[in-house]
């Protein structure tokens, strides 16, 4: 019965009062603060694309001007949310304890995140590859679609996504193929021991002196890499433009055995004899 009579002694005139005070001061600056915080971050994505776009038709290095109007974007709108929070009457020195606080809890729980945060930096910086290269690390190839501060998008030549933690990238070994204008393609062909090894050498550099997209300079190498069981492999090495690798690689493999067929120079297999027994 006491709790019921306090209830009922609740002055609703003065708590409307409250209510509407509240609405007419520190409601309608928090109504204006989110209007302007929408708009100004509406106005920092404008900004930040124009940058852009800007940089793109300046031919400035793709990665940077990506990752670094992600990053502007990021400050800008962390500085609007904070002065947004200091005009509603917020007190921003115990919210920063908080933050303080939080962080070092975050900071234990999410070490994982945060290396791959430092990770990103390092990529930022080092540069050890551009949006477009393309790359291999961890067991995993493709071409480098985007960079982000936490990981790293590459996408596979049969178009799958593989999204790669920076961490991981910046501390393992990373091969960029894309780097350097040139390339070396090298394939192997055998040949049986009974086949002349200059017949079939001359007959390998008449292959790479009819296709022009093979460098003269350095001149293509024709040499021995070893005597296996049942063969003799030569190793095939030519010089070439980076974007023709994979075209020359293809040509060198289908023309020399072409070549070898119309020739007569027998490429050996491995071949099982099976002897049967008569007990009788």
């Amino acid at each position: 019965m006491f709790f019921a009579d306090e209830i009922t002694k609740i002055d609703w005139n003065a708590l409307w009062n409250t209510l509407v005070n509240w609405c007419m001061t520190t409601g309608v600056k928090f109504i204006i603060g989110l209007i302007l915080l929408f708009i100004i971050f509406k106005v920092v994505n404008i900004l930040t694309k124009k940058l852009y776009k800007r940089l793109q038709k300046k031919q400035a290095d793709e990665t940077l001007s990506r990752v670094g109007t992600q990053a502007l974007r990021f400050v800008l709108k962390g500085i609007a949310l904070v002065c947004f929070i200091g005009y509603v009457g917020i007190e921003t020195a115990s919210i920063s304890a908080l933050i303080a606080s939080l962080g070092v809890a975050l900071g234990l729980a999410l070490q994982g995140s945060l290396s791959n945060f430092a990770g990103g930096i390092i990529i930022i910086v080092m540069r050890p590859f551009r949006i477009g290269d393309k790359i291999t690390t961890n067991g995993e190839s493709g071409t480098v679609e985007d960079i982000h501060m936490f990981y790293t998008v590459l996408v596979t030549p049969d178009n799958k996504v593989i999204h790669v933690p920076n961490g991981s990238l910046a501390n393992n070994v990373i091969v960029n193929t894309s780097i350097k204008e040139t390339r070396r393609v090298e394939v192997v062909m055998s040949i049986s021991y009974d086949t002349d090894l200059n017949k079939a050498t001359n007959l390998i550099h008449e292959v790479c002196r009819k296709n022009a997209l093979i460098f003269n300079d350095p001149e293509p190498y024709v040499g021995i890499k070893e005597y296996s069981a049942s063969s003799v492999d030569l190793n095939i090495r030519v010089w070439c433009n980076n974007k023709d690798y994979w075209t020359i690689n293809n040509y060198l493999l289908v023309e020399i055995k072409q070549s070898f067929d119309e020739n007569g120079v027998e490429i050996p297999f491995n071949q099982l004899e099976v002897a049967i027994k008569n007990k009788e």
